[in-house]
């Protein structure tokens, strides 16, 4: 974390869930393989892949790939404070879930004593562990405390497919109200285009685009920064989404499925690929193909559900729809409440997640660097 990676013994963490788990640096050939024990495991997420380790390292983000005894691995970003040396780290979306509470505890404490020994002060978490496994009440008991959120959600809308069930009666499982719009958008003669480096046999549900996706996110970035600006949220730098979007599509982590009309493109949806599921990240459509289309967004994640069959995912992970600062489940008259009884009505039911967690190790140096931290941002602009 605080340059090179030295060679060092494994640390063994001290945890109240039992067997302890070490860990070292990845060699160079599990590096080299490491999307097979972060992203394509059941469970794993993007966000620990190489790609968004090298994204991340191009805002000055150093990662760390780290293996543990148990055969998972963890990816590790860090950050020096200025001035005083020191490293504040994230493990994002990690330790990916493997096995029950107490191994996934074990492999968060044993990836902490790692870096602690290796120059990190205070670290952060938020794995996607569902708050009922206890999962948090173990971590707590190791010094790690709830943090606000970090990615914009903590838990999450999820449609099971375990079992690969009929599609038919997937579709009956809808809403009527979801089956009518569905049916009317197919009806009018939208093209649904997929920028999807891997191509699963779709049985012609979509179109699939020949070249590379730059031109269809650029012109989705504009679509995604209106939706932010129309219901009072900002998107932020444009520039770096569409950078992660194309490094990620390159890697087989995204597809995009675009819906065209005469005119062009009047709506997508961004999805990651991961862990034995397809997750929706970012939707968006022009207001006024609402009216002419009022079924549009509807289709785009009917259409998404079947390639997730497709694919043979056991999930389609809809998305969050809580919000800062309470993170709370939506009820009537809450701002997103229309979007979670959207995603209600395709047959998906809330899960609550354990949320973020921070550990702080030097407490002296964490809150030094937290000030120089400010004052260096403060002075940049």
């Amino acid at each position: 974390m605080t340059g090179p990676v030295p060679s060092s013994p494994p640390v063994t963490a001290p945890t109240p869930a039992g067997r302890p788990v070490t860990f070292r640096a990845a060699t160079a050939d599990e590096r080299e393989g490491w999307d097979d024990l972060t992203v394509h495991v059941g469970g794993g997420h993007v966000y620990q892949s190489r790609a968004w380790a090298t994204h991340r390292a191009a805002t000055g983000w150093r990662p760390s790939f780290l293996v543990g005894s148990d055969g998972s691995g963890v990816l590790a970003l860090g950050r020096r404070w200025p001035v005083i040396g020191g490293v504040s780290a994230y493990i994002p979306r990690g330790p990916v879930p493997a096995g029950g509470a107490p191994a996934m505890a074990a492999r968060l404490l044993g990836a902490t004593d790692w870096l602690a020994s290796h120059g990190v002060d205070v670290l952060a978490t938020d794995a996607e562990i569902p708050a009922d496994t206890g999962y948090g009440a173990l971590i707590a008991a190791a010094a790690f405390r709830p943090i606000p959120e970090i990615q914009p959600s903590r838990h999450r809308m999820s449609l099971d497919l375990g079992g690969q069930p009929d599609e038919a009666a997937l579709r009956s499982a809808c809403s009527k109200s979801t089956r009518q719009r569905i049916a009317s958008a197919e009806q009018e003669h939208l093209e649904i285009v997929r920028h999807d480096t891997r191509k699963i046999p779709a049985d012609g549900l979509v179109s699939d685009a020949p070249g590379p996706p730059s031109d269809a996110l650029a012109a989705f970035s504009r679509l995604l920064a209106a939706t932010g600006d129309r219901v009072g949220f900002r998107i932020g730098d444009m520039g770096g989404f569409i950078a992660w979007w194309m490094a990620a599509h390159a890697a087989g982590h995204v597809i995009y499925l675009e819906a065209r009309a005469v005119g062009g493109p009047v709506g997508g949806l961004i999805l990651y690929r991961h862990g034995g599921r397809l997750s929706t990240v970012h939707s968006a459509d022009d207001p006024a193909s609402r009216r002419t289309y009022p079924g549009l967004m509807h289709l785009l994640r009917w259409r998404a559900i079947q390639l997730a069959l497709r694919e043979g995912c056991a999930e389609m992970d809809l998305g969050g729809v809580d919000v800062a600062p309470d993170h709370g489940e939506p009820v009537p008259g809450s701002p997103t409440y229309g979007l979670y009884e959207h995603k209600r009505s395709f047959g998906a039911r809330w899960i609550s997640m354990s949320g973020a967690h921070e550990r702080v190790i030097r407490p002296w140096r964490s809150s030094a660097g937290r000030v120089t931290a400010r004052v260096a941002r403060a002075v940049r602009r």
